[in-house]
């Protein structure tokens, strides 16, 4: 196995040292993984943030749209689905299917076996809109893992499925 060049130095090794220096008690192994993640979770957001937003939607737009494309055809869900799959209330989700069915992106319709519910549905232009958008969003974020080769992408995915897994946690 070939040794690793010295790693470069990132905002957080400096929050580390400061606290090392002004509380060297503390074990700050924790605050190196997560401050990391919350940095990298934040820069590589608003990467794909402006890439949705060539396409005129903003991530939580997407996030209706994708998840109404990816529970395949008809790309029907009713709104209560939508809500408890993106974990929004109600009133979040009445805002952003408001804007996209305005945009032509989806279309509410009468839920034929439930005549107090909706369903949503992507329209055709909201396929296709998704479809690009999708292909946008993990180009920005295939280009910044390429900052590692594959096996090590693989890892720190393995890595973070553990450590997502043991979030869930009571």
């Amino acid at each position: 196995m070939s040794e690793r060049p010295e790693q470069r130095k990132d905002p957080v090794d400096a929050i580390i040292g400061q606290w090392a220096t002004v509380r060297p008690d503390l074990d700050t192994a924790a605050m190196e993984v997560f401050g990391r993640i919350n940095r990298l979770s934040h820069a590589i957001g608003e990467r794909v943030g402006q890439a949705y937003a060539k396409f005129g939607i903003s991530r939580g737009e997407f996030d209706v749209l994708a998840t109404l494309r990816r529970s395949g055809e008809p790309f029907t869900l009713s709104p209560r689905q939508l809500s408890a799959t993106l974990m929004l209330t109600t009133g979040g989700m009445t805002g952003r299917l408001d804007k996209l069915e305005r945009a032509g992106l989806l279309r509410r319709s009468p839920d034929p076996h439930d005549r107090r519910g909706l369903q949503v549905t992507l329209t055709d232009e909201g396929l296709a809109l998704v479809d690009e958008a999708v292909g946008a969003g993990l180009a920005v974020q295939t280009e910044a893992l390429s900052a590692l080769d594959a096996e090590r992408a693989g890892q720190l995915a393995g890595l973070l499925r553990d450590l997502l897994a043991g979030t869930d946690r009571p």
